[in-house]
């Protein structure tokens, strides 16, 4: 089919405007919706005529003349120049984050863009040692990242193996601080020879808090009756999980400040962090809710209760994510051997430092020595959202005398630990293999929610053995030693 011949549909996508309309353009099968094809009408009567002269000066020939037409799309974008299409770019006539689906083509529209920001910025500035080739785009547009320009190489090592629950771990850990994986992997070592540790899932579930307003207290106290009635929680439970397969509503907690509501939603997400999949459930809720309470007025999807990467006590007493304890006995000899210190200066150090310094300091859920670090090398390597270590973190290491003294016990208790195995960064190539490092790529298709809940313990039994190594080293007086060793930059 001709140009000409497909003009009249083109007017027709005009008059449907945000419709779901599909217009294929020339032989490219180029295609736009019909609201996108609305914001391209005014620009393409301006020129559509200059456009054709621009393809046909590419070597295309004349094309049939469009004047007074609308033409929802410059014709044969992707067969211009980069420099051209640089030149759209920079007029403002293409917007950078329309590149991917005017081009069809993503490897090249990062390109494009690159040359755009080169352009922008001073003229000694390059982007040569950012990379950008060898990397499938497609994977990531509309998913994770938005006006792409290349990708940043993070060097990952392993730690362990970790015997875990009678299951040897390798840990991957993606990270630009020396010591790190060196210290992990020595404290993964000192709890594998003294018999490996066990982590236990002891909560589960993703929380989002909605708040709503009411005209007065009153009212707002009414919904929080509401919600403990056993029939009304029956019903929102019912609405919520009807929005997804997997989600498992297990509580609504309502908080009242005058006349605001919080609702701070509790449900199992399957393998997924769930997120997006309860902000769903919690949507489909407050739909119902409004019609029992016609005055209530709905403020925000996430009211700060929930709470998100953010530190909040509420997540350290409440649980978020999961809830995992890990715990090992070492043995003296281990202790002497491996970690070059006595049970006695570590007993005291953790006390000194990660229990009474951390409360000093007024801390909620800092508890511990560097939790934070393992969790986000984890978070990182595996295509977590790494931001979610703010309340990932919480953690309290505890470390006793045992067996008279001779041993040490020490444990972990991680309340907010938000892990998935799919969804988010988590099929990213690289990403997916470390999980496939892990045994936990995807999801469990016979029991939903066993992968992620494998990963979380992973996570709780690696800051398990950071927690050790890092507080053998303080106790040891080596810890500047082995910074100065592997974490000095080389030039």
């Amino acid at each position: 089919m001709s140009v000409r011949e497909l003009l009249p549909f083109f007017k027709w996508g005009f008059g449907l405007r945000r419709s779901n309309f599909l217009v294929p353009i020339l032989s490219n099968n180029v295609i736009v919706t019909g609201e996108e094809a609305v914001g391209f009408q005014d620009a393409s009567r301006r020129d559509a005529t200059a456009a054709v002269a621009e393809v046909a000066g590419a070597g295309l020939g004349a094309l049939p003349s469009t004047a007074g037409k609308p033409n929802p799309i410059d014709c044969a974008l992707s067969l211009l120049t980069n420099d051209q299409i640089v030149s759209r770019v920079q007029d403002g006539t293409l917007p950078q984050y329309k590149l991917e689906s005017e081009l069809q083509d993503c490897a090249r529209a990062v390109e494009i863009r690159r040359q755009v920001l080169e352009r922008s910025l001073d003229h000694e500035i390059s982007l040569k040692t950012l990379p950008y080739e060898h990397f499938d785009y497609s994977k990531v547009l509309g998913a994770c990242c938005e006006n792409v320009i290349g990708y940043i190489p993070i060097p990952i090592g392993v730690a362990g193996p970790l015997l875990l629950n009678g299951q040897s771990i390798t840990i991957p850990m993606a990270t630009t601080e020396g010591c790190l994986v060196a210290s992990t992997h020595r404290g993964a070592k000192a709890i594998s020879e003294s018999g490996g540790c066990t982590a236990s899932i002891i909560g589960r579930g993703m929380t989002r808090a909605p708040v709503v307003r009411f005209p007065n207290a009153r009212r707002a106290a009414d919904l929080a009756l509401w919600l403990k009635e056993p029939i009304n929680f029956d019903n929102v439970k019912r609405a919520f999980e009807s929005t997804s397969r997997f989600a498992r509503l297990t509580s609504v907690k309502p908080t009242v400040a005058g006349r605001l509501v919080y609702l701070r939603f509790k449900s199992e997400t399957g393998d997924a962090m769930g997120m997006n999949m309860i902000s769903k459930g919690c949507e489909k809720v407050l739909g119902l809710v409004h019609e029992a309470f016609p005055d209530m007025e709905i403020i925000a999807l996430s009211g700060n209760m929930c709470t998100d990467k953010k530190p909040a006590a509420v997540n350290w007493i409440e649980g978020r994510g999961r809830s995992v304890v890990c715990d090992v006995v070492i043995t003296g000899k281990v202790i002497k051997d491996i970690l070059k210190t006595t049970v006695k200066d570590l007993v005291e150090l953790n006390n000194s430092k990660n229990l009474i310094g951390s409360a000093m300091a007024g801390s909620v859920g800092g508890f511990n020595a560097h939790a934070a670090n393992i969790v986000t090398a984890i978070y990182i390597a595996t295509g977590q959202d790494p931001a979610q270590n703010v309340e990932s973190s919480n953690c309290i290491t505890i470390m006793e005398s045992y067996n008279d003294g001779n041993d040490l016990y020490i444990s972990c208790t991680m309340p907010s630990i938000e892990v998935g195995t799919v969804g988010g960064g988590t099929f990213l190539p690289a990403q997916a293999a470390c999980l496939d490092i892990l045994g936990v790529k995807g999801a469990h298709y016979e029991r939903p929610g066993a992968h992620a809940d494998q990963l979380a313990k992973v996570v709780c039994g690696s800051v398990l053995a950071g927690e050790l190594s890092l507080m053998s080293a303080l106790a040891a007086g080596h810890l500047m030693k082995s910074h100065m060793a592997l974490n000095r930059a080389k030039s």
